[in-house]
């Protein structure tokens, strides 16, 4: 079970948004304090597509099926991910960190799992896959000492 000691970060995560908070005081009175803030712009897949998608020869005579095109969006938070994870590994590296709790969208998180590098694995004490970006840090503070609370 995770616990929230003092100077244990979390990344708090989605597609788009990431912020790196640290605990200043303990597990039972977690406050947050924000270390660094990341935003990417990533339009819908609509506003990033060029053109339609395409169309292939089918077996039969004139028939045609149409292809998957690339959904950037969602190439945008995979992408998002790869660079989070990239920049733990350097906050994890130069020693910023000891403990660390990931917040994020299953999806995001599962991303995340995926580009860790093991130096940042070893140190995190804690998942919850929930999307808290656009929540207030007091709020964000109250929902995981209720989820990482020691005494539970």
């Amino acid at each position: 079970m995770a616990t929230l000691t003092n100077g244990t970060w979390v990344l708090i995560a989605d597609g788009e948004k990431a912020l790196f908070v640290r605990n200043t005081l303990d597990a039972i009175t977690p406050g947050f304090e924000v270390v660094k803030k990341e935003e990417q712009e990533n339009p819908s897949d609509y506003e990033q597509s060029a053109n339609r998608p395409g169309r292939m020869q089918d077996g039969g005579a004139g028939q045609l099926s149409a292809m998957d095109d690339t959904d950037w969006h969602e190439l945008a938070k995979e992408r998002f991910a790869d660079d989070l994870a990239d920049k733990l590994y350097r906050y994890a590296h130069k020693g910023a960190f000891d403990r660390i709790v990931l917040v994020a969208p299953s999806g995001v998180l599962g991303q995340l799992r995926k580009t860790l590098h093991k130096e940042v694995e070893q140190r995190v004490v804690g998942e919850l896959s929930k999307d808290l970006t656009n929540h207030p840090l007091d709020k964000v503070e109250k929902l995981l000492k209720k989820e990482f609370d020691p005494k539970l």
